[in-house]
């Protein structure tokens, strides 16, 4: 065999290689020379609830995939094997496709999943969509189960099932986790989570960081201890971040909360005159309701580049829809604002707004329909992804204005505070709810059509006078 010949071999087997590699990654998994210790630390802890809470890109969720797929295949190195049935909690389905569930995928080699059963998607295509839960062949001959659940879908949605184990990728509500444990109590399983603690001093705190009981173990992972990151860039993003940000971003440590909530808010830059916005901007209002605590209602608009002019306000308390639904009607039409063909209003509003009256006849949203102003109750109402999306809008190049009329939402922006319990002290809330409302649905701007020219205008006239002489 020439040299060539023994050249052109040794590539081959060097793509051969390769291509093993990429396809069974849970082989090369902390494979030296880059070995992450803290994710083999979790791998190895015995405990029956375990959490790391690590940065982003400090490689926690990359251990949580691994210890999933290790147990369903049942090849987990620190522990007794056999099949098994576990649940994959995420907070969002979207949040599910787009992280826990496409890592979980890149560990799973084709061969091994049984069958794949899709929320929405393709089966034959499952990285593209929703999965309601995997079966994967084990070594044992059978089939264990990967179920995927969402938080969003309540409490009661987490019932009834007897369970192996339960993976937590980020903070669940504590009625979730409550549940998820009665979960894995018959059967001895364990509970595991991965999160950045974004939130503050929650639950988690509380009961799982501070916890005296011996089967919790915690770990923390920052971006020092992932060996695939590189250090420039390491060092190059931790100096154009602030301590607090780094504490809970880079190291995942617990911060308390305290000051403003919207510290980004400068009256100088987010309050401006009004001004006559072209009628394609104008989008809908948003309403937290109210009786006897003050009905907040802002009038919304966005332009072609997504950003939001909040133009107007009605905020009063001790009233009835009637008279609230009068005056939102009342100021609409001083302000020649949009409705459909029937001449009535959309809104969005907070959902408790389903329930019925003391009258018990007929709901807040009920008796704004009737009364002309079309409300929608599905907002998303989580609280801290609610108040990260507002900062966002005020962050850096802004992209929320305020009218200067909006006297009631301005003075909440520079008050909302938070309290003793890590959370927005519920005070003088009412407008930055309705505010918080609108943004989660993530609004996008219309562009303005183009004015036509005199001579685009005549073709046009043109253009109708010859279809009328064909007909």
């Amino acid at each position: 065999m020439t040299e060539k010949e023994i050249i052109m071999k040794l590539k081959k087997v060097e793509r051969q290689l390769d291509y093993a590699r990429k396809n069974n990654r849970l082989a090369h998994y902390n494979e030296p020379p880059h070995v992450h210790e803290k994710q083999m630390a979790f791998h190895k802890c015995q405990k029956r609830n375990r959490w790391v809470f690590g940065g982003n890109r400090s490689g926690k969720t990359e251990c949580g995939a691994v210890e999933v797929v290790w147990r369903a295949r049942g090849t987990h190195p620190y522990r007794d094997n056999k099949p098994t049935e576990g649940w994959v909690v995420s907070l969002t389905r979207e949040v599910q496709r787009d992280v826990a569930q496409k890592k979980i995928l890149s560990y799973l080699k084709r061969e091994w999943i049984a069958d794949v059963v899709m929320v929405s998607g393709k089966s034959s295509a499952p990285e593209n969509g929703v999965i309601d839960y995997l079966l994967v062949y084990n070594v044992f001959g059978s089939t264990s189960r990967i179920g995927f659940k969402s938080c969003e879908s309540g409490r009661e949605k987490f019932q009834g099932t007897s369970l192996d184990y339960v993976w937590f990728d980020e903070e669940p509500p504590e009625d979730v986790y409550d549940e998820c444990r009665m979960r894995v109590f018959d059967r001895k399983g364990e509970t595991f989570g991965t999160m950045t603690p974004l939130k503050g001093l929650t639950f988690v705190y509380d009961r799982i960081y501070m916890s005296d009981d011996p089967e919790v173990w915690c770990e923390f992972m920052e971006w020092a201890d992932n060996p695939y990151l590189d250090g420039e860039e390491v060092n190059s993003l931790t100096a154009s971040l602030s301590e607090d940000v780094l504490e809970s971003r880079r190291y995942g440590r617990f911060i308390k909360r305290s000051g403003l909530v919207y510290p980004e808010f400068d009256e100088n830059v987010h309050v401006i005159d009004p001004f006559d916005l072209p009628r394609e901007w104008q989008d809908c209002l948003t309403i937290d309701p109210g009786l006897n605590n003050p009905l907040a209602c802002l009038w919304c608009a966005v332009d072609g580049d997504g950003t939001v002019f909040i133009v107007n306000e009605h905020f009063a308390s001790g009233k009835d829809v009637d008279w609230h639904a009068e005056q939102i009607r009342r100021k609409s039409e001083e302000m020649n604002w949009r409705t459909d063909s029937k001449g009535r209003l959309s809104a969005y509003i907070d959902s408790a707004a389903n329930q019925r009256t003391l009258s018990g006849i007929k709901s807040v949203s009920e008796l704004f329909r009737e009364r002309g102003i079309l409300v929608n109750p599905n907002v998303n109402k989580d609280l801290f992804s609610g108040i990260n999306t507002v900062k966002t809008y005020l962050s850096g190049e802004p992209r929320l204005y305020i009218f200067r009329n909006c006297v009631n939402l301005i003075r909440e922006l520079k008050t909302y505070a938070w309290g003793l319990e890590d959370t927005p002290v519920k005070k003088d809330d009412h407008c930055v709810d309705s505010l918080r409302y609108y943004l989660m649905s993530k609004p996008k701007g219309k562009i303005a059509p183009t004015p036509l020219t005199i001579i685009q205008m005549d073709k046009e006239k043109l253009a109708k006078s010859v279809r009328r002489l064909r007909r």
